[in-house]
């Protein structure tokens, strides 16, 4: 298997699905209150989907996304290696305009997801990770991304992630045991960056979240030494297991 070729072929997929979106979100009657199929947010998941599709599905690997996922486990379970999209990750910050919602494509090989490709629609940045670098392209130009400083939970002044639109008690008490915190918001995947980005320390997610709203992003922070375990537990989370729901998680 040409990973080089599959990661190329991916971020192509990434930024063909960005157009799409695009194109949807900054049109003249974006009304979001619009019912059915032709509303902006399916149409423009539909179509990030059908462009990501397209450059995938000649590689010949199997993908699971958020439009496919009535695929049954008897199917995939077997799937030694596939990928694993969703084409409009943050859907109410979408609907909110704020910009924050990406696109996210992973490799999964064996519950793991070993490749991460996470687009910014509105920014035109990739973030990308494979083979121990992870590295994020803005305006054009490539860098590297760095290992983060290493803290501990009860280091003062720990930047926590906290998510705009899915906060709730038990992400709160998680927030108030830790010393003086200090919060900082994104939606979407963008929240698994702000730590690619040396921006924030921890990021608990107590609330439901699906597999494809993390693998990409999970990829991409594993090259950079960033765990995402199941809470209470050092095990990572895996991927493709029989119901796609993810375990509450800590980033760290």
């Amino acid at each position: 298997m040409n990973y080089e070729s599959l990661l190329s072929a991916a971020i192509k997929a990434a930024q063909a699905a960005c157009l799409e979106i695009l194109e949807v979100y900054q049109s003249a009657n974006f009304e979001v209150e619009a019912k059915g199929d032709n509303s902006p947010l399916p149409l423009a998941d539909k179509k990030a989907h059908h462009a990501i599709v397209e450059i995938l599905q000649p590689l010949g690997l199997p993908i699971l996304s958020e439009e496919g996922k009535s695929i049954p486990y008897h199917t995939r379970k077997n799937w030694k290696s596939f990928w694993m999209v969703d084409p409009l990750d943050g859907t109410k910050e979408f609907i909110k305009r704020n910009g924050e919602f990406t696109v996210n494509i992973a490799l999964i090989e064996n519950g793991k997801p070993v490749m991460g490709i996470v687009a910014l629609p509105t920014t035109g940045e990739v973030y990308y990770g494979f083979d121990g670098k992870a590295s994020k392209i803005k305006n054009g130009i490539t860098e590297q991304l760095t290992a983060p400083k290493k803290v501990s939970k009860h280091t003062s002044g720990i930047r926590v992630v906290a998510s705009r639109s899915h906060n709730n008690e038990e992400t709160q008490q998680f927030i108030d045991s830790l010393n003086s915190p200090q919060l900082v918001s994104k939606g979407s995947s963008l929240k698994f960056l702000l730590l690619a980005d040396g921006l924030a320390d921890i990021y608990p997610r107590f609330a439901p979240t699906m597999e494809w709203d993390t693998a990409a992003a999970h990829a991409i922070v594993n090259q950079l030494g960033i765990q995402v375990t199941e809470k209470g537990a050092t095990t990572e989370l895996q991927y493709n297991k029989e119901q796609l729901l993810n375990p509450s998680f800590l980033v760290y």
